[in-house]
């Protein structure tokens, strides 16, 4: 499994890579020092998982993208 971790670029929620990971653990671990989100939603797809990362006014900051 690799995940992605995607912080907004002011146009897009996938807009900037900010870095890959092997595990869901990790990657969430960097978006709290990256990103500072304060709420998580997670998606679960048949060959990938979306985690939202949103901030204190539920407005989405980033994304995490983890494809089997």
């Amino acid at each position: 499994m690799i995940c992605k971790l995607y912080k907004w670029n002011g146009r897009f929620i996938q807009g900037d890579l900010i870095s890959q990971h092997k595990t869901q653990a990790l990657a969430l671990k960097k978006a709290k020092k990256e990103i500072e989100f304060k709420f998580s939603v997670k998606e679960k797809g048949k060959n990938e998982t979306l985690i939202w990362l949103d901030d204190k006014d539920h407005d989405p900051i980033g994304v995490i993208v983890c494809k089997k």
